[in-house]
């Protein structure tokens, strides 16, 4: 497995699943998830609603992930993650760990051959991006996975550099 980083927009990445940092309602929100509801178009949200009627009335939980269509974006697919929010008294590592898993199972249940995975958890949810990038480089890193080609698309030059000192320490 090919692991880079990219600095730049998810939703304008060409790969075959593009994951989506979503919240339990799998209804679309703010940051990297708001921005693949806006760009993919209103097929995503309508399949979210079919999985949410169907599967997960109560919301998708926390480190899972479930694939819709990418609708208009230029990937074939969303895989859509529920990451867990950053707790000080609480060791969460595990759930964070468990998005990048599920999502490469997905992924490999789809036939994906190349992902691309933002910094889930790092955002809004508040997961202090290092630890967030040592999380998600080890993870990817230590699962089995058909996928050929992992990117981790980084919007800020910050998130950028605490990627590559997760990529560099492995």
């Amino acid at each position: 497995m090919k692991i880079t980083l990219v600095r730049g927009d998810i939703t304008a990445e060409r790969v075959d699943a593009v994951v989506n940092a979503a919240n339990s309602s799998l209804l679309g929100g703010g940051g990297v998830d708001g921005a693949i509801h806006r760009r993919g178009g209103p097929a995503i949200l309508e399949e979210c609603r079919k999985l949410r009627a169907s599967h997960y009335g109560g919301g998708l939980p926390t480190g899972q992930a479930v694939a819709t269509t990418a609708g208009e974006l230029p990937a074939r697919w969303v895989i859509h993650t529920v990451g867990p929010v950053y707790s000080p008294t609480e060791d969460r590592a595990d759930l964070l760990a468990s998005c990048y898993r599920e999502s490469l199972r997905v992924a490999d249940d789809l036939g994906a051959a190349s992902v691309a995975f933002p910094a889930v958890s790092a955002g809004i949810y508040g997961w202090p991006m290092d630890d967030a990038a040592r999380i998600a480089v080890g993870t990817v890193r230590a699962t089995p996975a058909k996928v050929a080609d992992v990117r981790f698309v980084l919007f800020t030059s910050d998130a950028c550099a605490a990627f590559e000192r997760a990529v560099g320490e492995g």
